[in-house]
């Protein structure tokens, strides 16, 4: 009798199960759909805008003479801008906001940080791309959203589809790609409910670049030391530097941006004016290593060749050309700005430079984004495993100590660094 109740049980349980799994099964269906096509779509438009920035970086290498143009080239982005009745563009900060369910993106933000990035770029503008990639990724994911009708939840998780595809079909990065967009919207917790959408959006998006046979930057291998105490406590201190470094950084870009508004309302006047003193800038010696987004010398730091003041100067570039106006990203920038000085770094303390370069790269990016988890993957997918003690301890420490600052104010930092608290707070800059 008890072996019979207990029978009964057991198939009463698998029935419930079986069902349970049958019911999802049509949900993994439908977002396997949603995010193959989010991801096809966006991964194409992504290999478009890698290829469109090869182009407008070889054109502006071989014709050195088109820095001249930056004050056309901003006066061109501030009247499209406008002519578009998008003279607020918050930039990533929108897609942020969209995922906070407090902000709708509009389906121009896509072509427009399309051609005003290139023309960013093409005239020697010191930006990056992976930031208007998640625009771009964002743009068309909220789109899809409205045109299958989706409910608002589902909608966010379409544009953090198009936030990951954007980014692993631009930057080569997949898995990175996956968790950066489920990762950088609330800092403490992670929406794994985009898990399965992203995972498929970032791979489709991957392959797609591939076929498009999309050029990307290939990384130097490092020289990783043996794993020891002193260069173990140097990675430490490292980790340090770059907080406070993305700390400087986060402010300068937010305060310069605030003054030059303040000072100069007309946003004609203030592109023309601050493209004019990055003209004059760029047109000395040397200096055209800090134009565009400067990987020739991210990847000589990487190498372990570096010149000391590399990091001040693509600061100095990198918060003019964005407090002026022009558009791009911060990423990039953050990228060059932390392997310089690492580079510099492990130079001035006789360790591996190369390494040392990596560290600073990947602790100055999750200091600037709040993104540990992706800084991590993104270090693997870049360098390997090789030197996963070093970059494990230099993530955690930037990221504990770059406080609550950050590149986008709609970030939010849901628990705190420094206790198991909730606080539910926007981040500084």
């Amino acid at each position: 009798m008890k072996r019979n109740r207990y029978q009964v049980r057991i198939r009463a349980r698998l029935l419930h199960y079986s069902i349970h799994i049958l019911s999802h099964l049509r949900l993994l269906v439908r977002w396997l759909l949603l995010s193959l096509v989010t991801g096809a779509i966006v991964g194409g438009v992504g290999a478009a805008f890698a290829w469109g920035m090869t182009l407008v970086t070889s054109l502006r290498t071989q014709h050195p003479w088109l820095l001249l143009l930056l004050p056309v080239s901003g006066l061109a982005i501030v009247g499209l801008y406008r002519i578009c009745h998008f003279e607020k563009d918050s930039g990533t900060n929108t897609v942020l906001s969209t995922l906070h369910a407090k902000a709708e993106i509009p389906a121009r933000m896509a072509p427009l940080i399309f051609i005003s990035t290139m023309l960013t770029h093409i005239c020697g503008g010191s930006s990056g791309r992976e930031g208007a990639a998640l625009q771009i990724g964002g743009s068309i994911g909220n789109l899809l959203g409205r045109w299958f009708h989706l409910q608002p939840a589902d909608k966010r998780v379409l544009v953090m589809c198009g936030m990951s595809a954007a980014f692993s079909a631009v930057f080569g990065t997949p898995l990175a790609a996956v968790f950066f967009a489920m990762e950088v919207g609330s800092v403490g917790i992670m929406y794994y409910a985009a898990l399965v959408p992203c995972v498929t959006a970032s791979l489709c998006a991957d392959f797609i670049a591939k076929i498009c046979r999309v050029e990307q930057e290939v990384y130097p291998v490092i020289q990783v030391p043996d794993w020891a105490p002193a260069p173990l406590a140097a990675a430490v201190l490292l980790g340090l530097c770059c907080a406070g470094l993305s700390v400087l950084f986060c402010i300068l870009l937010h305060e310069t941006g605030c003054f030059l508004k303040k000072k100069i309302p007309n946003a004609y006047i203030r592109i023309a004016g601050i493209a004019g003193i990055l003209v004059i800038l760029g047109s000395l010696p040397n200096n055209t290593d800090y134009l565009g987004a400067g990987m020739p010398v991210l990847l000589q730091a990487l190498s372990g060749q570096v010149v000391w003041y590399a990091f001040l100067m693509k600061l100095l570039f990198t918060v003019l050309t964005m407090a002026a106006g022009f558009k791009g990203g911060e990423i990039v920038p953050s990228f060059f700005i932390g392997a310089t000085f690492g580079c510099l770094y492990g130079s001035l303390l006789h360790l591996s430079p190369s390494l040392f370069a990596a560290l600073g790269m990947i602790a100055v990016f999750c200091g600037v984004t709040n993104c540990p988890v992706t800084s991590l993957l993104i270090a693997f997918e870049l360098f390997g495993m090789d030197g996963m003690p070093y970059f494990l301890i230099c993530i955690a420490v930037s990221y504990m100590l770059s406080g609550y600052y950050g590149l986008y104010h709609s970030q939010r930092i849901v628990y705190s660094k420094y206790t198991p608290k909730y606080i539910n707070r926007h981040t500084r800059n």
